[in-house]
């Protein structure tokens, strides 16, 4: 029978609830939320999340303000006639007006739809007014013909539309060859680099799982790649690679596995298998360490029974290893497989996602739109994407290999 948990039991686990509410659940929750606009910093129509019509009353204000000075300017121009400079004035006059409305503005306000209605009435006025007098007067050298039309121009951008698309970014994302390109680069990255890291992990962690002398400096050399940070070890990969003086991509050219060695960064098949090599090269000693942990509790008297029976080194590994490591396995490939999927900083430094995104992953997609394009809205709808990915996998493992990651033992 399970215990109800009392209030002072409750009390104890508090503060990790707040904790997991603060940097887990609020961050997921306010990225969804960013899902359902379209925002885009380096837009001012899209800056901000705007759920109906709003004006932006500060900028409105300066344009109409620019206004008043670009037709000080051409009313001056000889030639004018009397009844356009009266038109200039009267176009002054209504800007005068409207501009006492909004002296005080301070950003963007939302405003009634009569107010938007009698903005948008005095911009069509303007523009249509001024257009007549440039156009009666092409003989004429304005000085702001081409300045005032632009001012007006930018006036209606004042004017800012809902950017509520609700669920219209994941239906985009459907259709988006791009991500579905960085989706199945970071599938077949995942799985190659996570099999490669699972066999040399299972054979290092049998290694360094023996009783011989000077184990323990196997087991420290063995462990250096892993403690490296992935920056510097693409760095040091990167120079390795170098279609010029790479040592890496001369052996392999050498051998006859690459044609020339600037085939390693600069195909989209050389540049993947680089990033592969450099990943278990750093993470397998990381995989041998999650599975060492599994071999140390494995009980030694079953070896020995086995030994007696007359089994082999092969029938004992895939009838007593595997089996009683089987859990050990699954949280060491659970947390390489979803550390994978997520792989940044090492693709961003060794190939940026090229050439032409042969080897750009979700991770490095979602950073092009969110930091490089200021498109936080789609970017968020991609990480999204790769939550739900990261899900389904974390869900597979679990039902595929039948072991629980914890327990109530």
């Amino acid at each position: 029978m399970v215990k109800r948990m009392t209030f002072k039991q409750f009390l104890f686990i508090l503060p990790l609830l707040v904790f997991i509410g603060v940097f887990s659940i609020y961050p997921i929750v306010v990225s969804l939320s960013y899902t359902f606009f379209d925002y885009k910093t380096n837009d001012q129509q899209h800056n901000g999340f705007y759920l109906s019509e709003q004006l932006n009353e500060k900028l409105f204000y300066e344009d109409c303000d620019y206004i008043n000075y670009f037709i000080d300017a051409d009313k001056t121009v000889e030639g004018l006639s009397d009844e356009d400079l009266a038109t200039f004035e009267d176009v002054e006059a209504d800007t005068t007006a409207i501009m006492a409305k909004y002296e005080n503005a301070t950003g963007v306000t939302k405003v009634s739809s009569d107010v938007m209605e009698e903005i948008t009435a005095y911009i069509d006025s303007v523009e249509q007014r001024t257009s007549d007098i440039y156009e009666r007067n092409s003989d004429l050298e304005f000085y702001n013909a081409e300045n005032l039309p632009q001012i007006i121009k930018d006036m209606r951008s004042t004017i800012v539309e809902s950017n509520f698309i609700g669920a219209a970014g994941f239906t985009q994302l459907l259709h988006d060859t791009r991500f579905s390109k960085a989706l199945g680069n970071t599938l077949l990255f995942t799985v190659i680099s996570v099999t490669l890291e699972l066999v040399l992990g299972m054979l290092l962690a049998l290694v360094m799982d023996k009783a011989i002398r000077g184990i323990g400096m196997v087991r420290t050399i063995a462990l250096i790649p892993w403690a490296i940070p992935t920056a510097v070890s693409a760095m040091i990969w990167s120079y390795m690679y170098d279609g010029s003086y790479g040592v890496i991509s001369k052996i392999f050219e050498s051998i006859g596995l690459i044609s020339k060695q600037s085939a390693m960064l600069l195909t989209a098949q050389g540049a993947l298998a680089s990033i592969v090599i450099s990943d278990v090269w750093k993470t397998t000693p990381y995989m041998a360490l999650l599975l060492l942990a599994g071999l140390q509790v494995v009980d030694r008297g079953l070896y020995e029974s086995a030994s007696i029976d007359g089994a082999g080194p092969v029938r004992t590994f895939f009838s007593i290893t595997l089996p009683l490591i089987k859990p050990s396995i699954l949280v060491a490939l659970l947390f390489r497989t979803l550390d994978a999927f997520r792989v940044y900083d090492l693709i961003a430094i060794l190939t940026g996602g090229g050439p032409g995104n042969g080897t750009e992953s979700l991770s490095v997609y979602a950073y092009k739109l969110m930091f490089n394009q200021s498109n936080y809205g789609y970017g968020s709808v991609v990480v999204m994407g790769m939550t739900v990915c990261v899900a389904i996998i974390a869900i597979i493992y679990v039902k595929v290999l039948g072991a629980d990651v914890v327990s109530n033992n």
